[in-house]
């Protein structure tokens, strides 16, 4: 990395420390203490969004979910409530990115079960990170996992979630590091430009220039350019999503395969998830609003089928997928819905709703089975669609 990247990581780091220190010592007057905690990697925006979507004056207003998270879920949960954070949807961006994240809380969970905090994460051959061409002047910084073996491996371009606006690739390093062990692939995990400072189209922009990169450049990161697939949690799955639609679109190489993680696919506050989990906990309404506030330059941006998929003319011909869904999770019914229209189009997909769990679960694999499972199922579909000639 250049010496002005590596001055902005560093400063990104400073930022994090003060956030966990906090989160550390609110947690040790509870008993448990937060060790070797990642840092969190984001810089302060500019500005804040002027507002396009009206916002639930509290999550305090609304109702409970009606599903109960299982054992395991709650631990978590707990460890997030614990430090009783401030409402995102309440904050400024630059302020949400100094709340605790449940990467913290994952971390948290495995101090009191006496284990280190280097479990969150899984080991892999070799991490390393590279600057590529955005999709404008700037440059975009992304982390590469490489499995273990000679390759060349398949590639998974990878979306870390947080609503186009929070978090960054250390808050999301325990999922590439999981889906490069277990389907064999290396990953290609992007930090996209971020709202309110960047609003749609950017992230997905970036996402998709992200895209062309490794179709090009695949063989330099010991990578197969014939086998590139993408993959991305909350607004990551959303990128991914639309990636594939802009690929087909503007005529580029589709990828070979697409995992949408609890995706954001519709600009809709009505539907069935969004009623029973209106205020879930880490996802909720107020908070999903809040975060279309800050990437939509207008309410009118919400109906463009690259931000609501579900709301694409037409869906044929798309990468086969397997979609992920937590049932305590304000999206699920959109993940379900969109997997309808998908196989009505042709497209083969494999869909599961994830049951006593929330949205986040599938980065947390050490210390919630499910997860584990979860990746699994990903890495099935992953592998099945390398393996095709």
């Amino acid at each position: 990395m250049t010496g002005s990247m590596m001055g902005r990581w560093s400063a990104r780091k400073a930022s994090a420390g003060i956030r966990l220190i906090t989160l550390a010592f609110v947690l040790a007057a509870c008993g448990d203490v937060i060790t070797n905690a990642s840092p969190d990697g984001l810089a302060p925006m500019d500005r804040v969004s002027l507002g396009t979507v009206p916002i639930a004056a509290t999550a305090g207003d609304l109702a409970a979910p009606t599903a109960q998270p299982d054992a395991q879920m709650q631990a978590v949960l707990d460890k997030i409530l614990a430090v009783n954070p401030r409402p995102i949807q309440t904050l400024s961006a630059y302020q949400a990115r100094n709340q605790p994240t449940t990467a913290d809380a994952v971390r948290a969970v495995l101090a009191a079960q006496g284990r280190p905090a280097s479990a969150a994460i899984e080991p892999v051959a070799k991490v390393e990170h590279r600057k590529i061409a955005g999709s404008a002047s700037d440059s975009l910084l992304v982390r590469i996992y490489t499995p273990s073996g000679t390759g060349p491996f398949p590639v998974v371009v990878y979306y870390h979630g947080g609503g186009w606006v929070i978090t960054d690739l250390d808050d999301y390093d325990s999922s590439p590091r999981a889906i490069a062990n277990a389907a064999g692939a290396v990953v290609v995990s992007v930090a996209y430009r971020q709202a309110p400072t960047h609003q749609f189209p950017t992230a997905h922009e970036d996402a998709f220039a992200a895209y062309q990169w490794v179709l090009a450049n695949a063989a330099s990161i010991n990578g197969n350019p014939a086998k590139v697939a993408v993959a991305g949690e909350s607004a990551g799955g959303n990128l991914a999503a639309g990636v594939t639609l802009m690929a087909r679109d503007r005529n580029v190489r589709q990828p070979i395969y697409q995992v949408l993680i609890y995706p954001i696919l519709d600009f809709n506050f009505e539907t069935a998830s969004y009623k029973e989990n209106a205020n879930a906990v880490p996802l909720s309404k107020p908070l999903m609003q809040w975060f279309f506030d800050k990437y939509l330059r207008t309410q009118s941006d919400g109906t463009n089928p690259y931000v609501a998929p579900l709301r694409a003319g037409s869906v044929a011909g798309l990468p086969a997928a397997t979609i992920i869904n937590a049932q305590i999770d304000p999206l699920r019914s959109e993940g379900e819905a969109y997997a309808a229209k998908l196989r009505a189009a042709g497209v083969t997909v494999v869909q599961m709703t994830y049951p006593g769990v929330t949205h986040e679960f599938f980065g947390m694999g050490a210390v919630v089975d499910k997860a584990n499972q979860a990746v699994a199922q990903v890495a099935a579909g992953l592998r099945g669609a390398f393996a095709t000639p």
